[in-house]
C-alpha cells in the first residue's frame, strides 16, 4: 500500500509515544505514575453532567447539529465573555463551537495557510502549532520562548522575509508547557504587528481559568484591535475537567470564524447539541468552578516545588496553567533527566525537547493527578535522586 507522505513530516505523537512506553512498564509488574499527560483527574461537575443528560433524553439533539451552534450555546460564551474578560462578542456572527482545542488549533491552519506561506509557532509549544501548518502544507517557522524574556517570542527579531510569508501567529497565554503568563501590553504589541504585517493571529487560550495567587489571566480578546486582526479558541477541558468532552470553541473576527465554519461543514457534522448544552451548563451554572480546581492545583504545584528544591533544583513556580516547567540539572538533557527519574522512580515526565528545540534543557510536570499519587510520586523522585551528584546543587 502507499500512503501520503504527510504523517512522515511529524514525529509520533509525544502524549501516545509516553502511554505507549507505560503500558510497556505496567506489563512487566512496575507501578508507573505519570506526570506526563494533562488530564484532570477529578470529575467533571454535576451540573454539566446533568446538563448533558437532559439533553441526551431530548429526541431534538439526536438529528445532524448545525455547525453554527445552538443559540443557547452562543448566547452562553458571549455572557461568559462579557462578565469574565469584559469582551462583547456578536452570538450571530462571532462564535463557533469547535470539537476541542485541539481540533480548533489544527484544523485553523487549513484555513490560513496555503503552500509556502509560513506559519509562526512558539517554541517550545503545543505540538499542534506545527503539524497543523504541516498538515496545510505550508511550514512552521520557530518563535523561541526563551526564559530571560520571560517565555514570550520576541516579535521584533522576525526577519523581514520571514514576515513576509508568514500568515499566521500563534499564541498561548498563560502558557504550555512553561506555565508562563503574559506580560501586561504584550498583547497590544501582538494586534500591531499583525496589522503592520497583515497577518491572522490565533490565541490558544486552553489555560485562562487555571490561576494561582489572585492571578487572573486576560482573554487576548479584550485587547483593543483583537477582534480586527484574530480570534481566540477558548477550551473547557482543563478548567472544567472536561477533556473527553471535546467542547470548546472559536471567537473573534467573524471573517476568520466564518471561514473556519465553512471548513468544518466540509470535514465534520458539528458539535453533538447535547455537548453544547453541557458546555452552557459549564459557562453559567458551573462558572465558578474553574476557581476551585485552581486551589487544588496550587496547593499540588507548592507540594512539587518543595520537592524539587530537596534534590537541589531551581524552580519557579507558575501563576498558571497545571504544568510545572522545570530546569534538568546541569550535565543532563531533557530526554536523559527524564530517562534517570522513569528509571529510578518509576515516575513519567515529559522531555521538554518533545515540545520543540528551544524545549530542550526543561521537563513538563503535570499535576493532573490524585494528591496521593502525586504525593507518592514526588517522595520516589526525592527518594530515588536525593543521592546524585546534582543534589544540593
Amino acid at each position: 500500500m502507499r500512503f501520503s507522505k504527510r504523517l512522515d513530516q511529524v514525529p509520533p505523537y509525544l502524549f501516545a509515544e509516553l502511554e505507549r512506553r507505560i503500558s510497556s512498564m505496567e506489563a512487566e509488574g512496575i507501578d508507573v505514575i505519570s506526570l506526563g499527560i494533562g488530564d484532570p483527574d477529578l470529575p467533571t461537575p454535576e451540573p454539566v453532567i446533568e446538563a448533558a443528560a437532559r439533553a441526551m433524553h431530548d429526541p431534538a439533539t439526536h438529528d445532524y447539529p448545525t455547525n453554527h451552534g445552538t443559540k443557547a450555546f452562543r448566547e452562553a460564551v458571549a455572557s461568559f465573555y462579557r462578565d469574565r474578560f469584559g469582551v462583547d462578542l456578536d452570538p450571530n456572527g462571532e462564535i463557533v463551537p469547535v470539537l476541542g482545542g485541539k481540533e480548533g488549533v489544527s484544523h485553523v491552519a487549513l484555513i490560513c495557510l496555503d503552500p509556502g506561506d509560513l506559519c509562526l509557532s512558539p517554541d517550545p509549544g503545543y505540538p499542534p502549532y506545527t503539524s497543523g501548518p504541516l498538515f496545510a502544507g505550508s511550514e512552521p517557522y520557530y518563535l523561541p520562548l526563551a526564559e530571560e524574556n520571560g517565555f514570550l517570542p520576541d516579535l521584533g527579531s522576525i526577519p523581514g522575509d520571514v514576515t513576509a510569508r508568514a500568515n499566521l501567529l500563534f499564541l498561548n497565554y498563560p502558557n504550555n508547557p512553561t506555565g508562563a503568563i503574559v506580560r501586561e501590553g504584550y498583547f497590544d504589541e501582538a494586534v500591531e504587528f499583525a496589522r503592520e504585517h497583515e497577518l491572522i493571529v490565533v490565541h490558544d487560550n486552553a489555560y485562562s481559568e487555571i490561576c494561582f495567587e489572585g492571578y487572573r489571566a486576560p482573554s487576548f480578546l479584550q485587547t483593543p484591535g483583537a477582534k480586527d486582526v484574530g480570534v481566540e479558541i477558548f477550551s473547557l477541558s482543563k478548567g472544567w475537567n472536561m477533556t473527553g468532552w471535546r467542547c470548546a470553541l472559536m471567537a473573534g473576527n467573524p471573517e476568520v470564524v466564518e471561514r473556519y465554519r465553512q471548513l468544518k461543514t466540509n470535514i465534520d457534522s458539528g458539535m453533538f447539541e447535547a455537548m453544547q448544552a453541557a458546555a452552557a451548563a459549564a459557562l453559567t451554572e458551573a462558572r465558578d468552578f474553574p476557581a476551585e480546581m485552581s486551589e487544588v492545583y496550587e496547593r499540588r504545584r507548592d507540594l512539587v516545588a518543595d520537592a524539587l528544591r530537596s534534590i537541589g533544583l531551581h524552580v519557579t513556580p507558575p501563576l498558571a496553567t497545571p504544568y510545572f516547567w522545570a530546569r534538568v540539572p546541569e550535565g543532563y538533557t531533557s530526554g536523559s533527566f527524564s530517562e534517570l527519574v522513569l528509571e529510578r522512580a518509576a515516575v513519567v515526565v515529559s522531555p521538554g525537547s518533545a515540545y520543540g528545540p528551544s524545549g530542550e534543557g526543561f521537563v513538563r510536570i503535570s499535576l493532573t493527578v490524585p494528591d496521593d499519587r502525586l504525593e507518592e510520586a514526588v517522595s520516589r523522585i526525592e527518594t530515588a535522586l536525593a543521592g546524585t551528584s546534582f543534589h544540593g546543587a
